[in-house]
């Protein structure tokens, strides 16, 4: 196997990994991700968007994407179209502002063309690399604290409370106990060094869950032929492109989509040992073109923003090193597309517990921050701790790299400071106070 093809593409052998590995951490990767084709249909046929198309083109889009994620950048990352961005496209764009969803997808449309183009000139690289080594350790934490509280969200572990912000929900259904035997299954067989211990987890709390009636078997057959996209491919509408809402919806996905794709290839690739002692991640500006690209497809087949998943982690998690667990990834979710109800009965108790123990899996670079040092600690902890309150990566970088740059200057040590990082510190700082500047200008 060493002298395959496999081997020669992806570099098996430098990466300590071999192709068994990598196919398994792309399938554990998949079953992590595959919530997204139940969701985002789910989200998107609200627009008034056909729910089975949708399902056709998620899949495209992001099979599309993972294959040059693997094949060009040669990176373990699974992309799909995003949550909350896929929750603006709908909720924002289309149900609060009153545009239709062909306007949403030409905005979806212009900020892909507009990331390839940021790409191409290596902007993102340039990003990606500008912010500093405690701010990327902290990343890394956030995101296992945020997919761990989806994880728990999903699962409703924990959930809004009546006189309090989160309660604990119903611990005694059998929903639970499958999402707690998941648990105990995935920590049992990691504490045995088990390869592939996420994936028996899942396949063993299926089963657990067909058992007790909370999944059940497919009543027809498990192959059937993908939806037509015929309904909702490449219907843009560019007849209101120059104006300032279409600016505005167009400028939000690009915000969103650049830093919750830099904070996951960050956390992610920090967790996995993939950034070198300059703070590089090796191709990241292939990676960023993978998810560019992935978000034009997308918004040309009829699906929101593609993005970095940051449920990534899961395969890197059971060994996934190179592009082949991606492409093995890809290969998933095409076969999805016609075994779809075989898949339907993963339930999201298996794939909520995965989540959790990834999250355990992301903690371990906060050993590398600095405490004692709080021009570095309070930003690291900032972007920590606002990742889950805030429901956004994005928002935890902002003001992790915005305090961040605040304590350098006012502690006098602005030589520490890159031009790249003011001018982000800056341009999130406008962000929050546009608002203000728009109501008062406008």
């Amino acid at each position: 196997m060493e002298n395959s093809f496999f081997e020669r593409k992806f570099g098996l052998r430098e990466a300590n990994s071999d192709v068994r590995t990598e196919i398994m951490a792309g399938l554990t990767t998949f079953m992590t991700m595959s919530y997204i084709l139940i969701v985002n249909p789910n989200i998107l046929s609200e627009t008034g968007m056909d729910k089975g198309a949708v399902f056709t083109a998620t899949i495209i889009a992001s099979v599309i994407a993972m294959l040059i994620m693997g094949f060009y950048a040669n990176l373990p990352f699974g992309l799909a179209p995003g949550m909350g961005l896929n929750a603006f496209f709908t909720y924002t764009v289309v149900l609060s502002y009153g545009h239709t969803w062909q306007y949403a997808l030409t905005a979806v449309f212009i900020e892909g063309i507009i990331f390839i183009l940021l790409s191409i000139f290596s902007v993102r690289e340039a990003i990606f690399i500008s912010i500093p080594i405690a701010i990327k350790n902290a990343v890394s934490v956030g995101i296992g604290l945020f997919i761990s509280f989806i994880g728990f969200s999903n699962v409703g572990l924990v959930k809004q409370g009546e006189g309090v912000i989160l309660a604990l929900g119903d611990l005694l259904t059998p929903n639970m106990a499958v999402f707690f035997f998941a648990l105990a299954l995935m920590g049992f067989l990691m504490a045995k060094k088990v390869k592939g211990a996420l994936l028996f987890g899942i396949i063993g709390s299926t089963i657990l869950a067909i058992i007790l009636g909370v999944s059940h078997l497919p009543e027809t057959s498990i192959f059937t032929m993908p939806p037509s996209l015929s309904s909702i491919a490449f219907k843009l509408e560019f007849s209101k492109i120059f104006t300032f809402d279409m600016f505005s919806v167009m400028f939000t996905f690009l915000f969103v989509d650049m830093f919750d794709t830099i904070g996951t290839l960050t956390g992610v690739a920090t967790k996995a040992g993939m950034i070198n002692e300059k703070g590089e991640l090796p191709n990241v500006g292939k990676a960023l073109m993978a998810d560019s690209v992935g978000t034009v497809a997308g918004a040309l087949l009829g699906t929101s923003t593609v993005t970095t998943f940051v449920e990534s982690a899961s395969g890197v998690a059971d060994g996934g090193r190179t592009g082949l667990t991606a492409v093995s990834t890809a290969f998933f979710f095409l076969i999805s597309l016609f075994l779809f109800p075989l898949f339907a009965i993963v339930p999201g108790e298996a794939t909520a517990a995965a989540l959790v123990m990834v999250g355990l899996f992301m903690m371990s670079p906060i050993k590398e921050i600095n405490f004692e040092d709080f021009t570095e600690s309070v930003p690291a902890f900032l972007t920590i701790t606002l990742m889950p309150f805030a429901y956004s990566i994005a928002e935890g970088i902002s003001f992790g790299i915005m305090s961040f740059v605040l304590l350098k200057l006012i502690t006098g040590r602005k030589k520490e400071l890159t031009p790249m990082i003011v001018i982000l510190a800056i341009i999130f700082f406008l962000r929050i106070i546009s608002p203000i500047i728009q109501a008062t200008f406008m």
